[in-house]
């Protein structure tokens, strides 16, 4: 499990706030706006969080094929800096972190519980079957909400 901080906070980083969270898509100018909003409302920060996700092993031993590469890391820097960018442009104090793992939804959820934040916000595609989306990762929104005990508000990415 790697850990790269990509925004250091001050001295302490602050805890409570709102845990903007991606399992690897883009983050939607409409899920930071909502993370804005609710900790403007709460009087807390904003902390964005990004997982490189890691596809598992090779025969049981750890393969460095299957860990994100450079090309994955770069790409999830220039979301997480993004998300803080327009976050600080509303006025939001931000910072970010992103982590390399295979249990997406048990990280997110820590990451929360950790940092005490009040809510996690993170983009989502529509709800499917939930017999199939245990198998789709794009579902791990859906996976994070059932398993959190803060609130979860879920942004549509592609509302139908």
């Amino acid at each position: 499990m790697r850990r790269r901080q990509l925004k250091r906070a001050a001295a302490a980083a602050p805890t409570g706030g709102v845990l903007l969270a991606t399992e690897g898509r883009p983050i939607s100018k409409r899920a930071a706006e909502t993370a804005a909003d609710l900790a403007r409302a709460s009087g807390g920060a904003v902390h964005v969080f990004a997982i490189a996700r890691i596809y598992g092993a090779g025969f049981a031993l750890p393969n460095p094929w299957l860990r994100p590469n450079a090309r994955e890391w770069q790409a999830q820097r220039d979301n997480v800096a993004g998300a803080i960018e327009l976050l600080e442009k509303r006025g939001v104090s931000a910072d970010g972190n992103i982590l390399g793992t295979r249990k997406t939804t048990r990280r997110i959820v820590g990451m929360a519980t950790q940092l005490s934040c009040e809510a996690i916000v993170m983009g989502a595609d529509p709800p499917r079957n939930r017999l199939v989306s245990d198998f789709i990762w794009s579902q791990e929104p859906y996976r994070v909400k059932r398993r959190a005990r803060i609130p979860v508000h879920l942004v549509l990415d592609n509302p139908d």
